[in-house]
């Protein structure tokens, strides 16, 4: 019998310092098998193999008793709690209350303005009102830095805002206002 069967027994029938000797005889293999699982879930994945193995560790041995055959039973467990957390993990990052609907977008790339034609150039000034009403301070930034011309250091100043409010409040402002744009009518 190997040293994780014996322990394994022990564990079973309850001795209670079972479970502090097993970790260090499983651990490297079970960060191998997270290692594995999380080489096949897609990119953007934000648990790590470590926090994986570290979750499943405390589902298989939280349990008063764990009931485990052998070795090869255990770590058959340990794959099935892995599965399970990830499974977890994708469906919590999924669910919209979690904004799931979100997509990143870089902010300094976006040209909300960029069009010409008077149309967009009256939704712009139209959207522009709208935000005045919610954030003066934000409408005042977008026309310095999209009318003027103006750095976000630039403007800052001019507002007499500190440079990382002006960061803030440019963000917000920006994406507030390409949402009010892209928005059907």
């Amino acid at each position: 019998m190997s040293a994780v069967t014996v322990i394994l027994s022990r564990a079973q029938q309850g001795d209670p310092k079972a479970a502090e000797e097993l970790l260090p005889l499983v651990y490297e293999e079970l960060r191998r098998l997270a290692a594995h699982n999380m080489a096949q879930e897609s990119a953007g994945q934000t648990l790590q193999p470590t926090a994986l193995v570290h979750e499943a560790w405390l589902r298989l041995v939280g349990a008063n008793h764990p009931q485990f055959e052998g070795r090869g039973h255990f770590f058959c467990a340990a794959a099935e709690a892995m599965r399970r957390i990830l499974i977890e993990n994708a469906r919590r990052k999924g669910r919209l209350k979690r904004g799931a609907e979100w997509r990143r977008v870089d902010l300094e790339k976006l040209d909300v303005a960029v069009a010409t034609d008077d149309e967009a150039l009256l939704a712009v000034h139209e959207a522009l009102d709208k935000l005045a009403a919610i954030d003066p301070a934000g409408a005042q930034l977008i026309k310095l830095r999209f009318f003027a011309g103006m750095s976000n250091i630039e403007a800052a100043q001019a507002l007499g805002l500190a440079e990382r409010t002006a960061k803030r409040t440019w963000a917000y402002a920006r994406a507030w206002l390409h949402e009010e744009l892209t928005k059907p009518s």
